[in-house]
């Protein structure tokens, strides 16, 4: 049961940080492009990385710090949910070439972090 709690509440900080880069970043451009959804994405999975850095390499973090910050903040921060539907959205909206670009740069974007956060994790 603890360990749902340590879920619940990073997941809870997680999705509050997501929601307000999401605004931040959204209101600083009128371009019809989800780019407060990809940074998300892009800071949760390099944070990910660097907490699995940490935890897997350098044993920094308890298995109750690692449930908390790995699984319910970057869980709540990040969000493929939200980065499919607004997929959806450009396609259908008739914005091919930013939905595909979209896709491509999440995928691209994302996975990179993630590598770039661990190496980062294992060097601290």
């Amino acid at each position: 049961m603890q360990s749902l709690l340590f879920v619940f509440l990073g997941g809870g900080l997680g999705s509050v940080v997501r929601y307000t880069i999401g605004r931040w970043i959204n209101s600083a451009h009128t371009y019809n492009f989800p780019f407060g959804t990809l940074a998300a994405n892009v800071l949760a999975c390099v944070t990910l990385g660097l907490l699995i850095g940490l935890a897997d390499h350098r044993q920094l973090l308890s298995p109750n710090a690692r449930l908390f910050w790995a699984v319910g903040f970057c869980g709540g921060f990040s969000t493929f949910s939200t980065f499919s539907q607004e997929t959806l959205t450009l396609f259908q909206n008739g914005l091919n070439t930013s939905a595909i670009s979209y896709i491509t740069i999440s995928l691209f974007f994302c996975v990179g972090a993630t590598y770039l956060g661990i190496l980062a994790g294992e060097q601290i």
